[in-house]
């Protein structure tokens, strides 16, 4: 990088950060609003209505990145135009090619930064605020559903098809990664019910297996042999009525505690506690592999998934959106009007991101369709408006 690309860095990284910096007070500020509700509820404290606004900042940070670029971008080259230097810089042969050449490395730096942010900090300080959160006022996560949620597992056999199906309720999902009121209805391949088992809590160990409290469990597949009318089964649950050979029955055992071995564990179950588009990307990928296996919908993590992928780069199109704002002269428009054009622009693509994800959902679009288009858009936009001053200067 030249002198003049890191002097254009320099100025523009300042203006940036400074522009976030008051973005996050002002979200702050809000946060703190929302937060002062749960103390009304009691149980909740003053502090850890601080304690959660703060942790709430790195998820802020990655969403008002890009849009921070824009502004802060747009700030730093008009205030240079006002000042004559962004026009002695042109004079020295600074066109188009160059500039963008000279702001990639900033543009890739942002993009790090933002990814950086949004991979290892953001989820786990969601995560950990939510728990927080959770654990001051007594309470536990419940999903849409009265029930609980809702999750899909597949028992597979050695040669890898299906055996069992389960559908697995959890009524509740704790801070500390217990779960409570857990139900397993499990089927056979051709759908036949096969057992039910309900338990009143329960934990994930380091073996990988879940230790389940107070299980009720029924099984259907007990099979009464042929010439044994008098099996204590048929006996237990029929009392002293004659049944036929090989008839099928249900069994009822009570067991204080049971392993219980599933392909689910506290990072699938957990997705209640963190938004999809907060998630890690890996916690993403993964959790959608998991609706593949079992043949669920999986749309709506996939797009959160791609665009986790795809959002750090709008900070590098952000950048290019903002070039042209330092080629108009000050005759054209003032600073805040420059700066204002740049909050319209901002506010305009964090709802194109939002309406472009809803949208691909909605008309069942590829996930990458969906999660590329606002980008692509703004960068074509961003080019024209390039050339455009390039012809009117």
């Amino acid at each position: 990088m030249t002198i003049l690309g890191r002097y254009l860095s320099r100025e523009i990284l300042s203006a940036t950060l400074m522009v976030l910096g008051g973005f996050l007070v002002l979200f702050g500020f809000f946060d703190l609003f929302e937060e002062l509700e749960n103390i009304v509820r009691g149980g909740y404290r003053v502090l850890d209505a601080f304690i959660g606004v703060v942790l709430a900042m790195p998820s802020h940070v990655y969403e008002l990145m890009p849009i921070a670029v824009l502004i802060g971008g747009i700030w730093a080259l008009a205030n240079l135009a006002q000042q004559a230097e962004f026009t002695a810089m042109r004079a020295a042969g600074l066109g188009r090619a160059r500039a963008l050449r000279e702001l990639l490395g900033l543009g890739l730096a942002c993009v790090a930064f933002t990814a950086l942010v949004g991979e290892a900090v953001a989820p786990f300080t969601e995560r950990w605020g939510q728990s927080l959160r959770l654990g001051a006022m007594g309470a536990s996560v419940n999903s849409e559903f009265r029930s609980g949620i809702w999750v899909k597992d597949t028992v597979k056999s050695a040669d890898g098809s299906p055996a069992r199906l389960r559908f697995v309720n959890v009524g509740q999902v704790n801070p500390d990664g217990t779960i409570g009121t857990l139900r397993v209805y499990e089927f056979d391949p051709e759908f036949h019910l096969r057992s039910l088992l309900r338990a009143q809590s329960g934990r994930y160990d380091v073996a990988g297996r879940w230790i389940l409290n107070d299980v009720v469990e029924m099984q259907m597949d007990v099979r009464i042999p042929s010439g044994s009318p008098n099996n204590p089964v048929a006996q237990e649950s029929l009392g002293d009525r004659v049944i036929p050979p090989d008839s099928e029955l249900a069994s009822r055992s009570t067991t204080a505690q049971k392993t219980w071995d599933s392909g689910l564990d506290p990072k699938i179950v957990g997705v209640l506690l963190v938004q999809p588009e907060r998630m890690a990307a890996l916690d993403l990928l993964r959790y959608v592999r998991h609706l593949h296996a079992n043949r669920q919908q999986a749309g709506r993590y996939e797009i959160a998934l791609w665009k986790k992928v795809m959002y750090p780069f709008a900070c590098l199109v952000m950048l290019v959106l903002a070039l042209p704002f330092g080629y108009l002269q000050v005759r054209t428009g003032g600073m805040a009007l420059k700066v204002f054009s740049g909050i319209m622009m901002g506010v305009a693509f964090h709802f194109l991101n939002g309406l472009s994800a809803h949208l691909g959902l909605l008309n069942t679009w590829p996930a990458f369709v969906a999660a590329l288009a606002p980008g692509a858009f703004t960068l074509v936009l961003a080019l024209g408006l390039l050339s455009w001053v390039d012809r009117v200067r």
